[in-house]
């Protein structure tokens, strides 16, 4: 077996995901991730772990627009066909709830993000340890 692939079981995904889903560092879960609301810090603040290499990119909106998208589109559904509201009440609620679904959801799915990369060694991730 090569190195690569006795360095990947060292790193536990799950743990590591919870901690970038807190928006902590995946290694030791106590510095943060991030340093603004969505600016990955180059180093974590406590352990000095690297994250200039992570590549999260498009993926957390993607993943946020598919949670949100399938959770608002069947209770909107739901809600029409149970309550029959008016029109403008309807979508001033659901417009409400999306966006504030949204603006909490993208920076935790970019710590997981990140944290996904980093258990699995992605992108330079795996580099000295």
């Amino acid at each position: 077996m090569s190195e690569q692939t006795v360095n990947s079981t060292d790193r536990d995904l799950w743990p590591a995901l919870r901690k970038g889903f807190r928006r902590k560092c995946p290694n030791c879960g106590n510095g943060p991730l991030l340093k603004s609301y969505l600016k990955v810090r180059d180093t974590c603040t406590v352990c000095r772990e690297d994250f200039s290499h992570n590549r999260a990119d498009d993926g957390p909106a993607y993943l946020t627009i598919l949670i949100v998208g399938h959770l608002m589109a069947p209770l909107l559904l739901f809600t029409f066909e149970t309550w029959r509201p008016e029109p403008l009440v309807l979508f001033t609620i659901f417009a409400i709830g999306t966006v504030t679904l949204s603006l909490y959801l993208l920076p935790r799915l970019k710590g997981a993000i990140v944290a996904f990369q980093w258990a699995r060694l992605m992108h330079g991730f795996g580099g000295g340890h």
